[in-house]
């Protein structure tokens, strides 16, 4: 009994703090350099303009090392408010990068499964299966033939008769819409799909997406959810805490 206790002692006093996990992406370790929380980052930052998010506070809470400030961190919303325009790195006078550092935190996020304590981390399921799905199985990052009228109804009637004649609307903008050869939208070759498959297992895409989908699942049950129910809810709610109103 002592020597399990011992071994799971031991276990723990060898766990990699979050600080030190955060310093082993080299985007941390290229945007996290000494912040004088001059505020420049913020004052230029477009997502700061709306969002109640800040990136200098975010860099001073990971500057502090503190695990327990990180982790609240990694679960709440602020991580998810940046666009990664990287308009930061460009004014900062210490050449630090919010938005890299942004990165490296969404990054352990997902892989510790704390993303799916906030409302903006639960929408990566979404998101993860509509970019990477119409990656894989089209080529493209957007895609018409994905893109549903009844999700996205602020697009208009002009949009929804568009998806609805979508052959002819592209045919009429010189669209090569999956045709063979040369041209906008056209087919993808299953060779040049089979690459980006290859590329997202090598780059730890493909890990990336079974991450979130596996947390997803896990977060549903806990919330007595179908995984169905979980992704079209984290979809479609947005509450207006986020917002500068």
């Amino acid at each position: 009994m002592e020597n399990q206790e011992t071994q799971n002692s031991q276990q723990t006093s060898q766990q990699t703090s979050l600080f030190d996990e955060l310093n082993k992406d080299y985007r941390f370790r290229e945007g996290f350099h000494t912040c004088i929380n001059c505020g420049t980052c913020t004052a230029i930052c477009p997502a700061a303009e709306f969002y109640c998010y800040d990136p200098r506070q975010i860099v001073t809470i990971v500057q502090t090392k503190d695990d327990e400030k990180i982790e609240e961190l990694l679960k709440s919303d602020k991580i998810w408010y940046c666009g990664e325009c990287m308009s930061c790195v460009t004014r900062c006078p210490r050449k630090n990068g919010p938005g890299l550092v942004i990165m490296a935190l969404r990054d352990l996020s997902i892989r510790l499964g704390y993303f799916v304590e906030s409302e903006k981390g639960r929408q990566m399921l979404p998101l993860t299966h509509a970019l990477t799905g119409n990656i894989l199985n089209y080529g493209y990052c957007v895609y018409p033939r994905s893109f549903k009228w009844e999700d996205h109804k602020e697009s208009g009637p002009v949009f929804k008769w568009h998806l609805e004649h979508l052959e002819k609307s592209m045919q009429r903008l010189g669209a090569n819409f999956e045709g063979e050869g040369p041209g906008v939208l056209r087919k993808i070759p299953q060779e040049a799909l089979d690459e980006l498959k290859a590329i997202f297992d090598v780059t730890g895409g493909t890990e990336r997406i079974k991450h979130v989908e596996e947390w997803s699942k896990k977060k549903a049950e806990e919330m007595g959810m179908t995984l169905e129910a979980y992704e079209k809810m984290a979809f479609e709610y947005c509450s207006n805490k986020h917002f500068n109103l």
